[in-house]
This record gives C-alpha cells, sequence and structure tokens, in this order.
C-alpha cells in the first residue's frame, strides 16, 4: 500500500471538510470571513486533523461526529500561526509559501482573524451537539479537552513563556515546557478527541495522551532541526527565524546530531506505546513515525 498516496487523499479530504465549515461570507463583515478562509486554506500538512481521525478510527469511530472537531482543531492551530506572524511576534512576511494575513489584510486584520477563528472553532465543535445529541457526555468532554490544551494550561501557556524569554538562555527544563504546551498540547488534543469521540475509556485516552505528547516533542525538536537545515523554498517560511529572533532552541541546547537522536529516540517511545495498545491502526504508526524524517 502506497501511504504517501494515501496521505495527500487523506488531505485533500480534511481540505474538504474544512471548506464546508467556512463561515457564511454574506453580510458587512464579509471581509474578516475572507481573511479567515485565506489563512484557513493555505494549505499545509493537516496533521492534527488527520491525527484526530486516525484515532478516531483505530478506536472504533465511524461518523460525521469528528468532522466539526477536525475543523475546529486546525482553526486554532491557525489562529495560533496568524498571530505567531504579526509584527509584535515572530513578524514574519510569509507562510506556507504565501504571504502572511496580516501582511495581506492588515495588521489590524490579522489580529481579528487569529480572533474570529478561535471563537468559530468553538461555535464549529458545538455544532456536534446537533449532529448526536445521544452523544452529549463525550462531545462535551472533548470541547472540555479541546478548552483546555489550547488556552493557559496548553497552548497559550507555552506561547508565554516562549515569548517572554525570547533573547535569554533558557534551561532544558524551561525549552522542555515550552515544547509540552505550545507545540504538544494541540496534538495531544487531536488525538485525545478523537479516542473520546470513539468511545475509548480513561486508561486508552491516558495512553493516547502519552503517546502524543511524545510524538509533540519530537516533532518540535524537528522543527527547530529543519530551522537551521532547511531553505525556505523547501519550508515555505523564512529560515533560521529562531537565531534572528534570539531564541534558545533545541539544536542552540544541544546541537545537531544530539538533536536529531533524540527525534528517533522519543518517536520510537511513542510507537512503542502504540503498538501495545489492544486497537491498531497501519497508517496511523506509518504517518507518527513519517514526522522523523519529514524535510518539511
Amino acid at each position: 500500500m502506497n501511504y504517501e498516496q494515501k496521505r495527500i487523499e487523506k488531505v485533500n479530504e480534511i481540505e474538504e471538510i474544512l471548506q464546508n465549515y467556512l463561515p457564511d461570507t454574506a453580510g458587512y463583515q464579509t471581509l474578516i470571513a475572507e481573511a479567515m478562509a485565506y489563512s484557513l486554506m493555505a494549505g499545509g500538512k493537516r496533521l492534527r486533523p488527520m491525527l484526530m481521525n486516525e484515532t478516531y478510527q483505530m478506536f472504533g469511530g465511524n461518523s460525521e461526529i469528528i468532522r466539526p472537531f477536525m475543523a475546529a482543531i486546525e482553526m486554532i492551530h491557525t489562529y495560533s500561526l496568524v498571530h505567531d506572524d504579526l509584527p509584535a511576534m515572530d513578524n514574519d512576511d510569509y507562510r506556507r509559501g504565501r504571504k502572511t494575513t496580516h501582511v495581506v489584510y492588515g495588521e489590524d486584520m490579522g489580529i481579528l482573524t487569529g480572533d474570529a477563528l478561535l471563537n468559530y472553532a468553538f461555535e464549529t465543535a458545538a455544532s456536534a451537539f446537533d449532529m448526536e445529541p445521544e452523544k452529549g457526555r463525550a462531545i462535551g468532554r472533548a470541547i472540555q479537552i479541546l478548552s483546555k490544551k489550547a488556552g493557559i494550561y496548553g497552548m497559550i501557556g507555552g506561547q508565554v513563556v516562549d515569548v517572554k524569554e525570547t533573547g535569554h538562555k533558557i534551561s532544558p527544563d524551561t525549552l522542555h515546557f515550552i515544547f509540552e504546551l505550545k507545540t504538544g498540547a494541540l496534538i495531544e488534543s487531536s488525538m485525545m478527541i478523537g479516542a473520546v469521540l470513539a468511545g475509548a475509556d480513561d486508561s486508552e485516552v491516558a495512553v493516547v495522551e502519552q503517546i502524543a505528547h511524545d510524538i509533540g516533542f519530537a516533532f518540535q525538536i524537528q522543527d527547530d532541526i529543519l530551522d537551521v537545515t532547511s531553505s525556505a523554498d523547501v519550508l515555505g517560511k523564512p529560515t533560521h527565524s529562531d537565531e534572528k529572533n534570539e531564541k534558545t532552541t533545541y539544536v542552540t541546547l544541544k546541537g545537531l546530531t544530539q538533536a536529531r537522536e533524540d527525534v528517533a529516540h522519543i518517536s520510537e517511545k511513542a510507537i512503542q506505546k502504540l503498538d501495545a495498545l489492544d486497537v491498531q491502526n497501519d497508517y496511523l504508526k506509518w504517518l507518527l513515525q513519517s514526522l522523523i524524517h519529514r524535510e518539511k
């Protein structure tokens, strides 16, 4: 089986889901809907909704209730990128090979676009109650996970420390905290929500959280590696941006060789935990392993 071809097909399916959940462009607020669509439909790996859906299917999920959550997690991820690119943050002009939202629509609309995507994500996720009201408890739990992992105890918390410590030397523990929350939390959210909506029990959801934690950590180390070793043409965004912003990275702390070894070790640990589950998804396993070797 050609998993790379399968990945492309799955990305196309996710693109269609996202398109279906875009807000209506009618009314006086048309501009914000256009900016949201520009940001959300800019392409990318669609890793988080894909991880969510594959975990959902692994635990036996087979309905469309997962779709609004797939859209919601990508909206939240996208809003974080829109705000990350702002002049007050990383001040990047390009993302995924094209101009960033604030460059196209202005800094004011860049801020509002991020705000709109975040709010609309929860409006979208909550639409699952109308789809399958009998699953209200699982849907509520999924929204709870989404809220916490995206908030001050998750992605935003990590981003706060990342911004606060930019320009300062930081300890390995602090960097681990940033990775764990800024990057790892949404990956954990994705896989946990997939498990919860499919009916996995608490112990299984806890194992899924551990797997996602390891994958998120390895993913961010690889991101730091690529910032040093790749090119803007391949990544679709500027390289050496961490150096430009005087950020401590895993590479500056551990060196390139050790960083590469740690990506492989941490990822393998996650795969071992995945293999130990009573349920399996061969494509999910391939997807997680492919993150180790990604070039962009």
